[in-house]
């Protein structure tokens, strides 16, 4: 007889919780995994599951085994982990499951239990620590960063590095990833400092705060200032907070759930005086929305970050809810559309971003079979399952129509997972963010106007 059995023997009153094997708190809320009945309707919507073929990473296998553990059936062990970090947490599975359960926010819980019965060790654990403990979370060091790898462009080494091959000693992902880095541009935030107020033009309708991410406003600064050029055109003055900071939903992924809240807390401070806060990038905004998950055992904050989800919003949706002015210029393309996992399926966007292409005249949509299936980024698990973040991209380009001019999304992950795949597929399409189609629409017409 184990220990456990025998204090639920001589103590009738000990509940379920004594005998788990979850040992720190915030372990995987019951309620979540309490309505799967394990019908498998979850199954055909999952990448790894149709990939392997195997119940341990099908959906219900995967609240199976965190509710085993829940039980005492189970360690937290290798066993554990595999199946847990090897999901894409694309949340497919909550929107195919009749009940709703909340699969995605089981596997990040249960992360967190591993992380810390099991936390990264050697070069695994420093290359982590310096990313998201020592990088992400700090802006000055990201502009720096920043600064390296613009030098790296435009010196010539990039050049020299791939004409003497010695790019080859990286892995083979990393070097897909590198070849289809984009051009660094003079960041958002450095643009405009301290908390600046950029005006709208014409009449004010509405006020809004942005957030201009980490990964985003260094690698995609471009996107951030068309997204600010299409808020002021139709009316909107943006705010820039200057004590915004990363969003934390990669150190959540990562099980890192202790700087996820501290994240949390500088952001929902931050934008304590906004009344709404727009994002440009899926997983983001799926994370602010998702923060008072990450205080359930803590109500003050707990208050606190509901009320801040309450004012998060994609520009899609909010461009299309507060209406637009739709641009009279036309880009003359063949487009598909790509639903970004944590917009479709985290945040349930899906309809207005269409809208927005279909308005932009001479745009031709074209649909794209199995649209918001993953297309493998999922946060950096192209980094760190860069297998099956492969064989899930196989599957995701060969949906994407061969004869599209540009294929458009809206989050960053999957438009470098999504160029990855144009290039390691010999495909000749353009990957674009929605707001920059909106955008360089309503440049074109600027300039038609002033040619006259």
């Amino acid at each position: 007889m184990s220990l456990r059995e025998f204090d639920l023997k001589q103590d009738p009153a000990c509940t379920s919780k004594s005998l788990s094997n979850y040992l720190w708190s915030d372990h995987p809320d019951e309620n979540k995994w309490a309505d799967c009945v394990h019908c498998g309707m979850c199954l055909e919507s999952c990448p790894t599951y149709e990939l392997t073929g195997q119940e341990q990473h099908s959906p219900r296998g995967r609240v199976h085994l965190i509710k085993s553990v829940a039980e005492g059936k189970l360690e937290v062990n290798e066993h554990f982990m595999d199946p847990v970090f090897a999901c894409l947490d694309c949340r497919a599975c909550t929107t195919a499951c009749p009940a709703d359960v909340d699969v995605g926010g089981l596997i990040e819980e249960a992360r967190g239990q591993i992380r810390q019965a099991m936390p990264l060790t050697g070069w695994k654990g420093t290359v982590s620590k310096f990313f998201l403990q020592g990088l992400f979370p700090h802006h000055n060091r990201l502009n720096s960063f920043g600064r390296l790898l613009e030098f790296y462009q435009k010196s010539g080494l990039q050049k020299a590095v791939r004409k003497t091959k010695l790019i080859n000693v990286m892995p083979r992902h990393l070097v897909e990833m590198e070849a289809i880095m984009p051009e660094i541009k003079e960041p958002v935030r450095k643009k405009y400092k301290n908390d600046s107020v950029i005006k709208a033009n014409g009449e004010t309708k509405n006020e809004v705060a942005f957030l201009t991410g980490c990964v985003m406003d260094v690698m995609f600064s471009d996107i951030n200032q068309a997204t600010i050029n299409v808020l002021t055109r139709n009316g909107s003055d943006v705010t820039i907070p200057n004590q915004q900071t990363c969003c934390g939903a990669l150190h959540v992924h990562a099980g890192d759930r202790e700087t996820g809240r501290k994240l949390a807390k500088q952001n929902i401070e931050a934008f304590k005086d906004s009344n709404k806060v727009i994002v440009n990038a899926a997983g983001c905004g799926c994370m602010l929305k998702e923060y008072p998950e990450l205080f359930r055992e803590d109500p003050a904050w707990h208050e606190k970050a509901e009320e801040f989800s309450a004012k998060v919003e994609d520009i899609a949706k909010y461009l299309h809810d507060t209406g637009y002015e739709k641009p009279k210029a036309a880009i003359n393309a063949r487009i598909t559309y790509h639903d970004a996992c944590h917009l479709a399926h985290g945040q349930g966007v899906r309809t207005e971003p269409r809208s927005i292409l279909l308005d932009i005249p001479g745009v031709d949509m074209v649909h794209m079979p199995n649209a918001d299936r993953c297309c493998g980024s999922a946060g950096i698990y192209n980094i760190t399952n860069p297998d099956m973040a492969g064989a899930v991209l196989e599957s995701k380009m060969e949906n994407v129509p061969a004869d599209v001019e540009m294929i458009s999304m809206g989050n960053p992950g999957c438009m470098l997972q999504m160029a990855i795949g144009v290039q390691k597929y010999g495909r000749d399409q353009k990957v674009v963010h929605t707001v920059q189609l909106l955008d360089w629409a309503y440049q074109k017409e600027a300039d038609l106007e002033g040619e006259k």
